[in-house]
Order: structure tokens, then C-alpha cells, then sequence
């Protein structure tokens, strides 16, 4: 039984930070590259980062750059998205998923949500005052 579990999700204020975890169940993570997105109410899921097994690929949307920062540990099969400086826009649910490990920067496809193997729960994180 192959699942994700998502947690660190929740309310914080402007400017506040989280640390997001995804951790693989029923496999191990280091097979496969690791791809977070987001969807907020209404809108489509985007890509907000990747990270391939080794970590010498990754990728950070526009809109994240700078606040975002993604890693791995393998011997824990799991993955984190560090949130920093969060803006009401970053209000979505967040979502992990297993992608196809790209080790070369210049093989890394557009990043849609078919690009995904396996989708976790995700984890709700809310940007509010």
C-alpha cells in the first residue's frame, strides 16, 4: 500500500513561517524524484517545487523563490518544503507527489500535475491575520 503522509500545515499570520513534511509509507522515497504543488480554492493545482533523489536537481516556482526551500532525507523517506515570509496568496492545500527522478537539469519537463505517480492528502496551509 503506497501512500504519502503530509503534516505541518496551518494558520500562521504574514510573514510567518512552516516547515512541511511528506513522508513516504509502504516504499522507499529514493527511487523517485519529489514534486510539491498547491491548489488554492478555485484554481488549478501548480507546481511549486521539485527535488530529485540526490538533490542535485531542483527546481522552485517563480512565485517562491527566495521564500521557499526544498530538501530531502532519504534515510527518513522523507521530504520538506520550508515556507518562509508567507503572504495571503500562499493560502492553499499543499500536496507531495512521486515523479520521475530527473538528474539533469536540462531533462526536468514542465512540471504538471501528470508528471505525478502518487499523490499524497496534502496539508492545508492557511496565510490569515
Amino acid at each position: 500500500h503506497v501512500q504519502f503522509v503530509e503534516s505541518g500545515g496551518g494558520l500562521v499570520q504574514p510573514g510567518g513561517s512552516l516547515r512541511l513534511s511528506c513522508v513516504a509509507d509502504g516504499f522507499e522515497m529514493k527511487h523517485y524524484g519529489i514534486a510539491w504543488f498547491r491548489q488554492a480554492p478555485g484554481k488549478e493545482r501548480e507546481a511549486v517545487s521539485y527535488i530529485s533523489n540526490t538533490a542535485a536537481v531542483t527546481y522552485l516556482a517563480d512565485s517562491v523563490k527566495g521564500r521557499f526551500t526544498v530538501s530531502r532525507d532519504n534515510a527518513k523517506n522523507t521530504a520538506y518544503l520550508e515556507i518562509h515570509n508567507l503572504k495571503p496568496e500562499d493560502t492553499a492545500q499543499y500536496y507531495c507527489g512521486t515523479c520521475e527522478d530527473w538528474e539533469d537539469p536540462d531533462e526536468l519537463p514542465s512540471l504538471t500535475p501528470k508528471i505525478v505517480d502518487y499523490w499524497g492528502k496534502g496539508t492545508l496551509v492557511t496565510v490569515s491575520s
